[in-house]
């Protein structure tokens, strides 16, 4: 039996066999064994950076929809709100049991409204307002259940509002996931109605303690059960007499859940979804569509990934290269679920690369590779297993060389090369295009600037001059992501490496002479590339060693010369995440005040 047929099961067995109850508005008399009737709230004001895949995982919930009806309000938007709603709303119409449609164009801001994201008294109080009509209305059409929730929750698993349902909670929320520590609960709230550090919040949201948790407050999205004793008092407004909390609409229901004596539930059995990090009050709608696309891209790493509404008209991407003559992607043909990842990744960002098929060590044998020109560097052995080079390592060294030799040949003065294995930072686009503003007002000289890398060592790095977030980078791991001038490519070509190889990721920190070994760097007399850092990074791996879904074509191969020794040895200190703060990712957000 289908995980669908046995929560609907456990429905029908937790509602008696008397499951029978009309749907707002009714079914046909005696109609048994039907599913609980629902009534989705949705808010939405300046959501256009989220609202197409926040219906399209609406639409997508594996719920009967005649058993649903849709409550729906939009007001003061400056984007296309609006529209984006009305379009989904028509097209839906015919598959949902009733749907409701409030929508006020004008004015655009309230009173005393500092911008789209401040708010004002004026600004909760009408929220609260809202959803009071909103509970009102599910009231009024005998609903059994309400779901609200937030523009900014995309509920990725079709089977939360069945799960939900199943538990048989007065409140109820699903746990959501985010590119930060932020979630949709609080586990602690003081006397005064605020934020309480407990011992249990960073347990739960990291699931070291998984089931369904009892906790003062959910918001964003959660589902009320309107047949349970105690929830025909709750209410979003007006406040209850005696509360005396911070005005603030979610505080609010909290106050009026624990007044009523009704306990509010979390759960995070599942991965149910995912909720952006709100910006600051004095950010931009252009702030929160950068921190919705950066969680998209969070979803491609470590999913479910979010879709959009087939049903909403998406404005076109424009696509570019953000000012570099051409942006490489590397990606091994055998390797499409990653290629396609990052080409979703950098088409969310706006951005245009020039797929690059790697060269597939594996389908070398040693005959091959000697007939390339390549040798190994005398007495190279990896400082962590002891082996030589793998097929693996020279087929990522040749399709990094081969893109050097390109960038020569085509004259390209500043290039961006990416390898298929990268988690983009928050405002990606934003920091990068300021360090480069910057390297031109500084007229610096580089060669090659690292975008992601392992630092080695954990000693501070020279920050440099004029332009900031730039260090000079040390011995460094890693060929994840960097920026690469002509100069610089015609440095890495003349010191002829294929002849006296060893992996890509050791060779620069020899050509840039902060590689360790100094009988390796005898063999290489022009040590002079320009090499410096982005600090923090600006990507990082979407995997390391010890993940579940970690893989390495390099480290799991064949000995370069010998076909018949495997290698398969995933414990290197090179695909570990680093003991400092910027080796691993960072898991948080980032704002343009820190830019």
């Amino acid at each position: 039996m289908s995980p669908t047929a046995l929560l609907r099961c456990a429905l029908l067995l937790l509602l008696g066999g008397s499951a029978g109850k009309a749907a707002a508005g009714g079914s046909p008399a005696g109609q048994q064994q039907e599913l609980p009737t629902v009534v989705i709230a949705i808010l939405a004001r300046n959501s256009e950076h989220s609202l197409a895949h926040y219906l399209g995982a609406l639409e997508r919930l594996d719920y009967p929809k005649e058993r649903i009806s849709v409550w729906c309000a939009t007001d003061h938007n400056s984007d296309n709100t609006t529209e984006i709603l009305w379009e989904w709303l028509t097209a839906m119409e015919k598959h949902y049991h009733y749907i409701e449609w409030k929508s006020v164009e004008e004015p655009r801001s309230y009173p005393e409204e500092l911008g789209p994201k401040h708010w004002t008294d004026e600004r909760y109080e009408h929220v609260m307002r809202l959803k009071q009509e909103a509970l009102s209305f599910a009231r009024a059409k005998g609903a059994d259940y309400l779901l609200l929730t937030d523009t900014d929750s995309i509920l990725t698993n079709n089977q939360t509002l069945t799960f939900l349902i199943a538990q048989n909670k007065s409140v109820i929320a699903p746990m959501l996931d985010s590119q930060t520590y932020y979630s949709n609960f609080w586990c602690g709230i003081t006397p005064q109605g605020y934020y309480r550090r407990t011992a249990d919040y960073f347990p739960t949201k990291n699931r070291q303690r998984v089931g369904c948790f009892a906790v003062p407050m959910v918001y964003a999205t959660f589902l009320l059960d309107l047949r349970k004793e105690g929830t025909s008092e709750l209410a979003f407004h007006p406040p209850h007499p005696n509360y005396t909390w911070p005005f603030d609409d979610i505080i609010v229901f909290a106050f009026s859940c624990q007044a009523a004596g009704v306990q509010i539930y979390v759960c995070n059995q599942e991965r149910f979804g995912y909720i952006n990090v709100p910006v600051k009050p004095h950010q931009t709608l252009e702030d929160e569509r950068i921190n919705f696309v950066h969680l998209i891209l969070e979803a491609m790493v470590d999913g479910p990934p979010m879709y959009p509404s087939e049903h909403v008209s998406l404005r076109p991407k424009h696509l570019g290269k953000m000012g570099f003559d051409e942006i490489f992607l590397i990606n091994l043909v055998r390797r499409p679920d990653r290629r396609q990842r990052m080409l979703s990744s950098l088409h969310e960002l706006e951005l245009e690369p020039l797929v690059v098929d790697a060269v597939d060590g594996s389908a070398l044998n040693s005959s091959d590779i000697k007939n390339l020109g390549v040798d190994l560097l005398p007495g190279y052995y990896d400082p962590f297993s002891g082996r030589t080079l793998t097929k693996g390592e020279v087929g990522c060294f040749l399709s990094h060389y081969y893109i050097w030799k390109e960038i020569v040949a085509r004259g390209l003065e500043k290039s961006v090369v990416f390898e298929d294995d990268v988690r983009f930072e928050v405002y990606f686009k934003v920091r990068l295009t300021r360090l480069m503003e910057e390297l031109e007002w500084a007229q610096l000289d580089w060669d090659l600037i690292y975008l992601g890398r392992k630092q080695v060592n954990s000693e501070d790095e020279e920050p440099v001059e004029d332009v900031r977030k730039l260090v000079v980078a040390e011995y460094s791991y890693w060929t994840l992501a960097y920026i690469i001038s002509q100069r610089g490519a015609q440095k890495l070509i003349r010191a002829e490496p294929l002849s006296k190889m060893l992996p890509v990721d050791e060779f620069l920190p020899i050509m840039y002479d902060k590689h360790p070994n100094e009988d390796y760097k005898k063999h290489f007399a022009n040590r002079d590339l320009l090499v410096y850092s982005v600090h923090p990074l600006l990507v990082y791996p979407t995997h390391y060693t010890g993940d579940s879904e970690w893989l390495s074509d390099t480290e799991t191969s064949t000995i370069w010369d010998d076909d018949s020794k495997k290698t398969d040895w995933s414990g290197s200190q090179k695909t570990m995440k680093g003991s400092r703060s910027n080796a691993g990712h960072s898991f948080r957000s980032t704002s343009r005040d820190e830019l």
